[in-house]
């Protein structure tokens, strides 16, 4: 136990706040919502050696903010379930490797401009209609349109024609043929493999396009799995999936089907593994931090995963406008709050402090994540928090109580609170979390600017890129850039990062536009998380990727 003044300062926050420091369930990022179900589905079969390929696996998971459009599906609770109902032209391997899954192949030309995608043939939704190059032409027209109001829109900005402030086509797309189409991109590219491997880039069949919100409850896929019938969604409770048979692509299930329950809290979850009655469990509460490698001996894993965790202070909220007196009042704020005290006592080592916007899980992070200039203000440093709070005071008097929002049915009370002690006790302010029943409630304010305080937030990755960490969040007018953050230079700095002709010099341009984002503060960075998960020890062959998911289509009992 270290004894020094900051670990001793921490321990008297702790105690304060030890009275509602009460576990609240819920996955690191985005996860926990309701269902009262208790009993895993089990596939049945006359036939033995079928038995691995019929069994249902149960699974944790969260009530969709909105109907299951890929476009429109930028939090993880849809996401778990479009990743497994849809498939891209390409997908990750356990490490983040992209491998071709409905493409033959994806070719760039000289300067990473104009990219030729093949794809498979006889490629199929689950409803037997084929998938054509005019499944993703129209697919992705429809995510980029301004009118539709697609949140995942700006993932489409680089092909030409595109257009964030009116209807316009993706002229950029050709279609060559049934089974090939080329990208035409406004700037070269290099990592644009990886990015088509996200979610937002996977086809639609015609049906969609008839009624998109009907097909939102009930949509046809031609992923490795699909809804078991029309009514396979049952809203705040679960969703269930079978196995596709139609699927070509290399996530072929080797189970079932996946039934995915959703919690009021992660405690329940948790007990009901430990019932038998839930199969896998992707995150675990924070009480079960010190016992799940005892509770699950041999069958549980504690990993790096490409999840960042931080709290977003919204840039219209008074006193943190920007400007002077905002920038100080933000930094002051991270100075305040002692990471390394809060990672070790609450999350029991599986939580690292952030020094940048990133994740450690990237490739080559260790050369430039730790380095990056002003990241000093990601450290606890009490007496500098004081300097520049009182700095801001005096240029407007600061008086009311700071708050942080959070979903309850996701596993943060705790660190809220501890986060909230440790401002109040150094800063010498009232500071106190705000709970929301819901993740999506949460969401709901957020997205109408509604917030009256700082709120919980964090990434998961899409796919393996810091581009895909900043971007999102940061770019001006981003889907998920919900505290409203602009800056011109980081968005030119972020367009010629994705245009650089190497890693190398991309990241270089990241590494300037996270310096300035640490200048700046439009996000409190916290924390990399560590995803540990548990499963019944029956279960075969589970895995847990990069972006802290587990690989589904391979878990077998």
């Amino acid at each position: 136990m270290k004894t020094n003044r900051k670990a001793l300062a921490a321990l008297s926050i702790f105690a304060a706040g030890s009275l509602a420091l009460t576990a609240c369930g819920g996955g690191s990022g985005d996860s926990g919502k309701s269902s009262e179900s208790t009993t895993s589905s089990q596939g049945t079969t006359t036939d033995p050696n079928a038995a691995a390929t019929t069994d249902i696996i149960s699974t944790n998971g969260t009530e969709p903010q909105n109907p299951l459009i890929p476009t429109n599906t930028t939090e993880v609770g849809g996401g778990k379930i479009t990743d497994l109902v849809f498939a891209g032209l390409v997908s990750f391997d356990a490490k983040g490797a992209p491998q071709l899954d409905q493409a033959e192949s994806i070719e760039p030309n000289a300067d990473n401009t104009v990219w030729t995608v093949k794809l498979k043939s006889g490629l199929k939704f689950s409803d037997g209609t084929p998938v054509t190059s005019d499944s993703f032409i129209k697919a992705w027209n429809y995510g980029a349109k301004f009118s539709n109001k697609q949140g995942a829109s700006y993932f489409f900005e680089n092909i030409k024609g595109y257009d964030a402030e009116k209807d316009s086509e993706l002229t950029g797309l050709k279609k060559t043929s049934d089974t090939e189409f080329t990208v035409t991109l406004n700037n070269p590219e290099s990592d644009f493999k990886l990015r088509i491997g996200y979610t937002a880039f996977v086809p639609l069949p015609e049906v969609a396009f008839k009624d998109m919100k009907a097909f939102g409850e009930s949509p046809i896929g031609n992923g490795p799995y699909k809804l078991a019938d029309a009514k396979a969604w049952t809203h705040n409770a679960g969703i269930e999936l079978v196995k596709s048979d139609s699927y070509q692509g290399a996530r072929t299930p080797k189970n079932g089907g996946i039934s995915i329950k959703f919690y009021t809290t992660q405690d329940a979850a948790y007990a009901d593994v430990q019932g038998g009655n839930l199969d896998v469990l992707d995150q675990i509460p924070s009480k079960a931090f010190k016992t799940f490698t005892s509770d699950f001996p041999d069958s549980n894993v504690n990993q790096s995963a490409a999840i960042f965790q931080s709290f977003t202070i919204p840039q219209y909220l008074e006193h943190f406008k920007p400007g002077e007196e905002g920038e100080l009042r933000r930094q002051a704020i991270s100075l305040a709050v002692d990471r390394d005290a809060i990672t070790d006592k609450i999350f029991e080592g599986t939580r690292a402090p952030a020094k940048d916007f990133t994740s450690p899980v990237l490739s080559g992070w260790d050369t430039w994540g730790k380095g990056l200039a002003g990241n000093d203000v990601l450290s606890y440093n009490a007496d500098k928090a004081k300097e520049l709070w009182a700095k801001a005071d005096a240029i407007s008097k600061y008086e009311g109580t700071f708050t942080i929002a959070y979903n309850a049915d996701g596993d943060h009370q705790t660190w809220v609170t501890a986060v909230a002690n440790s401002l109040s006790e150094t800063l010498g302010i009232k500071a106190e979390g705000k709970s929301y029943p819901a993740f999506k409630q949460l969401l709901d304010d957020e997205n109408k600017d509604a917030m009256t305080g700082a709120f919980r937030s964090g990434w998961q990755a899409d796919y393996p890129a810091a581009y895909n960490f900043l971007a999102p969040l940061y770019q001006t007018g981003a889907g998920s850039n919900y505290g409203r953050y602009s800056n011109k230079e980081v968005d030119a700095l972020l367009k010629s990062g994705a245009a650089a002709g190497s890693a190398e010099a991309a990241q270089a341009d990241y590494n300037k536009a996270q310096e300035i984002l640490i200048k700046e503060l439009p996000v409190v960075p916290l924390w990399y998380s560590n995803v540990q998960s548990v499963w019944n020890p029956k279960l075969k062959n589970v895995e847990i990727g990069w972006n802290s998911v587990p690989l589904y289509h391979e878990i077998t009992k």
